[in-house]
């Protein structure tokens, strides 16, 4: 088949896409993405990418197509709206050319934010006439008010209008949380649309026992935290559960990441004296991630407590049940739902740190051989659900590809 895939994101930016695309092109299909020049989550264009610089090259047998773009800078504000918008404008001009000039059997898209990332694939739906497959990883109007703080009617009105007519004109719509579906059906009969695609782990989790070196971690029972340090999550209720926990000498908060919150972090741990039991340790490649992983007792899971996140189910929980460690958790909504079920850790409300800390405190006091039983449980779990190629079997079914 020959595949378009439209996303506002992808290689060398770390998305699930990229996954996609690339297996898609492993099993011989001709894919084509259409995306905008690399600038997540830096703000800034990648190295060796820009105006004039690698808007057209191939990747793994995946052509790629990269439209103009506002970068993001500190990804707040007007500088957000402005790159939001340049994407949709400048894409849906590549995609015409590209309805009118190319040939394509199936439209994908990567739905992130905002809900304005369809239109480039949705006109290349209509001129052509061929099924569109979009697959929802953020809902909206919901992130305008719950993570946008915007609520005029009109504003959400028209954002509302145009995810109608996406679902609308889906041939099927992949949600990658079954919390998705109450709100996709509000907006619509498009039940036999819908259809559970889920996140699954980096292959880096699943493939390598490559030794990396690694800083140094703290003797000691350590609760790994990785990813990105910014509001969602939840790091005001985290460090208020290391703030409980700072008389517990052996518990150490291994934080592995950036983020907006993370110069926040770093003067509450100075201000309330927890470098004895808090460490940042920042950014590391990705390829690293399983060595840090086998040396946590349990990874950390957090996500402020609003509609959004409550039917979100964050990709690195994957990941961690991925690496078969046990999982603490300070969430509502669909993720701690998976958590009970796969029986993988344990887990406090959203927005409680004091219950955080009674929950990593109950994992401390564990037997070994009871927190090796959560991880083993997560990993099972992740293999029977969750594997890539589980995923993409999956996809392969629902395109007929």
């Amino acid at each position: 088949m020959r595949i378009l895939l439209v996303s506002p994101h992808f290689y060398p930016e770390n998305f699930k896409c990229n996954d996609v695309a690339f297996e898609l092109a492993r099993q011989g299909h001709k894919v084509t993405v259409l995306s905008d020049i690399p600038n997540y989550p830096v703000g800034h264009f990648f190295d060796g990418y820009g105006v004039f610089k690698r808007r057209f090259e191939t990747v793994n047998g995946v052509k790629i197509v990269r439209a103009l773009v506002i970068p993001r800078g500190n990804g707040k504000g007007l500088r957000l709206i402005l790159n939001y918008l340049s994407f949709a404008f400048f894409a849906s001009i590549y995609a015409l050319f590209m309805a009118l000039f190319q040939r394509f059997d199936a439209v994908l898209v990567h739905e992130t934010s905002p809900i304005t990332v369809g239109i480039p694939a949705l006109i290349v739906k209509k001129l052509q006439r061929i099924p569109f497959y979009f697959w929802v990883l953020d809902l909206w109007p919901e992130s305008l008010s719950a993570a946008g703080g915007i609520h005029n009617r009109h504003i959400l009105g028209l954002f509302a209008a145009i995810a109608r007519s996406m679902y609308r004109n889906s041939t099927k719509i992949l949600i990658s949380s079954k919390g998705f579906r109450s709100s996709i059906l509000e907006k619509g009969d498009f039940a036999d649309k819908i259809e559970y695609f889920p996140n699954w782990a980096e292959d880096v989790f699943t493939q390598s026992d490559k030794q990396v070196e690694t800083p140094r971690l703290p003797d000691g029972f350590k609760v790994m935290f990785a990813g990105n340090i910014g509001e969602a999550q939840d790091f005001d209720h985290i460090m208020e559960a290391a703030l409980q926990l700072k008389d517990e000498r052996d518990i150490h908060f291994v934080i592995i990441g950036d983020g907006r919150k993370k110069e926040w972090v770093e003067k509450f741990v100075a201000d309330n004296g927890l470098q004895a039991t808090v460490h940042l340790l920042g950014r590391h490649p990705l390829e690293t991630m399983p060595a840090f992983f086998r040396q946590a007792d349990a990874m950390l899971l957090a996500l402020n407590d609003n509609l959004i996140f409550n039917l979100t189910v964050p990709a690195k929980l994957q990941a961690y049940m991925a690496a078969g460690r046990p999982v603490v958790a300070m969430i509502n909504g669909e993720a701690q739902h998976l958590i009970e079920e796969s029986g993988c850790g344990v887990y406090a409300p959203a927005g409680d740190g004091a219950a955080l800390a009674r929950s990593i405190l109950s994992l401390h006091r564990m037997k070994r051989d009871d927190l090796e039983t959560l991880g083993r449980n997560g990993k099972a779990y992740f293999e029977k659900h969750f594997t890539k190629d589980i995923c993409m079997a999956h996809l392969s079914e629902i395109m007929k590809c």
